[in-house]
């Protein structure tokens, strides 16, 4: 078991808050917010059915905000806290975006580019290497996905028994 500082558990709590907002919409509850010098300057949930937008992922749209927060698009001396293990299009924003620092709760036995399927944090044939942790908050993380889908599951079949 990872050890968790109060400064993750805050920041991990504020990602679970986004992917709270995430799954009030009936999307997928995911949320990430970016870091720096202490401060939230990005936040993000997924919107990908909402605005039916396939690159409407929680990290993307946190790296978004905090790109244009600081002016710039690189996210030199911030850290991304993620609920899930980001994706490949997110690991490369991540990549581009030079975010040394990846914190994430969950891993993503489906798509999962930081270990799970591809592991593109330590590839050194790209300019930007991201030092990964994973864990925090992980059985909260875990526990918010897992309940989703079960409901959604749920109302799936009680909608075919409806019909």
């Amino acid at each position: 078991m990872i050890s968790i500082d109060e400064q993750d558990r805050t920041y991990m709590t504020a990602a679970m808050q986004e992917a709270a907002v995430a799954e009030s919409l009936a999307e997928v509850p995911i949320g990430a917010v970016v870091v720096k010098d202490g401060q939230i300057i990005g936040r993000g949930h997924n919107l990908r059915e909402t605005g039916q937008d396939p690159t409407a992922h929680a990290e993307m749209i946190a790296i978004r905000q905090a790109a244009e927060q600081l002016g710039s698009w690189r996210l030199i001396d911030c850290s991304l806290y993620v609920t899930l293990e980001p994706c490949v299009m997110c690991m490369g924003a991540i990549i581009l975006a030079r975010i040394p620092q990846l914190i994430y709760a969950c891993r993503d036995p489906k798509a999962g580019a930081v270990g799970s399927i591809y592991n593109l944090s330590t590839d050194e044939r790209f300019n930007h290497q991201v030092q990964v942790r994973e864990g925090v908050l992980h059985q909260e993380c875990s526990n918010q996905l897992r309940d989703f889908f079960r409901r959604l599951r749920e109302q799936k079949k009680e909608q075919k028994k409806s019909k």
